[in-house]
């Protein structure tokens, strides 16, 4: 007996020992784990990095090639500005001095024949003769050109006043270097705001961000921002997110990013500044949480007529005139089959035992809300004729259930078929609304306080509001009959409703 005790004891003591080792290993396996993913983001980073440094290193190389070709041209081009400063001077000058010659010339062959003629007439011994060409001698060289020309050239040789000395620009040329880099921003992440889909990020510049920067620096002309959406608070991108999108030409240090739909955990900011042409290093990425409510159709519920195409539904119908009567009064009479299978038919017709059937054309949401406070908004299609959206249980909607006519669902209906109508339906109950139908509605539903509110967003009025105690995981839910809609998610709640919240509490609402 104490032997087979010690045995049953060993083997107690076995399978806790193995029931430790595979905990320890377990441990092991997730720690290993998450090692190989940050590794595999490590390399892919690493990987990233490199790529952009090759492309990088191409693209200052062929700017530095630009600058050069641009610099060697504006050299030819004021070299051969001044040659031909110089080359113009020298010819005016030699056109002068040619000019001088050639009339000198002239006046030297008539004064040396003036010469000749005067050294023949002192030979001359006949007196009339020789007073003849003595008087012809002196208004000969009264006319002569040798005494109306100016005998000094008329410019000089000088040219000392087209002399250079680009010694300076040389010396320029020789402290030519790559233009300083701007260090990178830092953002401040106490200043950044997160309000009604926007994100308004603030940064310190370079020069207050370090207070030791470089006075020589040039002033920051420009900043470039990116971002990218994310589900983790890391700053190494993980494969499969979306890659950084980019806001360029920022002024200031603060830029607001507006008409963001919020579906992931977070959104990375990264900022870098420019002074000219170069840009410095973007500065550390900061994680700004971006909560809201995202779901979308979940197509598996949907009625067979109800066609999902991402955030829009669509009332297509299979030969089947609709749920009203007067559609299906156009059917033939003598027919005992009606324009809407029955239920046992529908049931044995439709695949997925989820999914919505018979005249109950609905659609729910993917997504249950359990507590907190959630925003949506819905606009119908332009050749929409019927709708209803408001929340659910989905466990106590049936197949064959209608949005509004039971204890588990709460509803705005509208309606243009025939004639314009609003309604707030629960419980099998209908309240008539008195507002025009809205084309942009937002759904407010705070699960914790039991508010359902539906808002004229265009209008900013408040259309009705449930008051209720919620027990139970809620979803969206829809209704179309002839159209369709489109829906708006990863809105975050808008700042406007709280004027809603603080007064129209006291607003009648049906009872649950």
């Amino acid at each position: 007996m104490l032997s087979s005790d010690w045995s049953l004891s060993g083997v107690e003591s076995g399978r806790k020992m193995r029931k430790r080792s595979s905990e320890a290993l377990r441990r092991i396996i997730s720690t290993l784990a998450s090692k190989n993913e940050e590794l595999q983001n490590f390399l892919e980073a690493v990987d990233h990095t490199l790529t952009g440094l090759q492309e990088e290193s191409c693209k200052v190389m062929s700017d530095l090639e630009a600058e050069l070709e641009k610099l060697n041209s504006a050299l030819e081009e004021k070299g051969a500005e001044l040659r031909y400063i110089i080359k113009e001077e020298k010819q005016r000058k030699e056109a002068e001095l040619q000019k001088q010659l050639s009339e000198g010339k002239f006046a030297l062959v008539s004064c040396e024949e003036l010469l000749d003629f005067a050294n023949q007439t002192l030979t001359i011994n006949t007196e009339e003769e020789f007073l003849a060409a003595a008087k012809q001698i002196k208004e000969r060289v009264t006319m002569a050109p040798a005494f109306r020309l100016t005998t000094r050239p008329a410019v000089s040789d000088n040219m000392s006043q087209f002399t250079v000395d680009f010694s300076a620009e040389r010396a320029g040329l020789q402290r030519l270097h790559f233009l300083p880099v701007p260090r990178a921003p830092q953002i401040d992440a106490s200043s950044c705001v997160v309000r009604d889909n926007t994100i308004t990020v603030t940064w310190r510049p370079p020069g207050e961000a370090d207070s030791g920067g470089d006075s020589s620096s040039r002033p920051i002309e420009r900043y470039d921002l990116e971002y990218r959406k994310t589900d983790r608070d890391s700053t190494l991108r993980v494969a499969g997110e979306a890659c950084w999108e980019k806001v360029c030409d920022i002024i200031e240090p603060q830029v607001t990013i507006s008409g963001l739909k919020f579906d992931s955990r977070f959104i990375a900011i990264r900022v870098r500044a420019r002074n000219k042409a170069a840009a410095g290093e973007f500065s550390e990425p900061i994680a700004i949480e971006t909560t809201a409510y995202n779901f979308s159709f979940d197509a598996s519920t949907a009625h067979a007529e109800l066609k999902v195409q991402g955030d829009t539904v669509t009332w297509e119908p299979q030969g089947v005139k609709g749920h009203d009567p007067r559609l299906r009064g156009k059917e033939n009479k003598s027919s005992s089959r009606s324009a809407t299978p029955s239920p046992n038919k529908t049931a044995a017709s439709r695949g997925g035992r989820d999914r919505f059937a018979g005249e109950s054309y609905t659609v729910l949401g993917d997504e249950e809300m359990t507590n907190g406070c959630h925003y949506w908004e819905l606009r119908p299609l332009a050749d929409w004729k019927s709708f209803s959206v408001g929340v659910a249980y989905r466990g106590s909607l049936g197949r064959f259930d209608q949005l509004g006519k039971g204890t588990g669902s709460w509803c705005l209906h509208a309606s243009q078929w025939l004639q314009s109508s609003l309604a707030a339906k629960h419980n099998n109950r209908a309240k008539t609304l008195d507002w025009p139908l809205p084309h942009r509605i937002g759904i407010y539903c705070d699960y914790d306080n039991g508010d359902l509110l539906f808002i004229d967003v265009d209008h900013l009025r408040l259309v009705h509001a449930f008051k209720t105690k919620f027990s139970q995981p809620l979803v969206p839910a829809f209704t179309v009959w002839c159209g369709g809609i489109t829906i708006a998610t990863g809105l975050q709640v808008p700042s406007f409703m709280g004027n809603f919240l603080t007064t129209n509490r006291s607003l009648s609402s049906l009872s649950p």
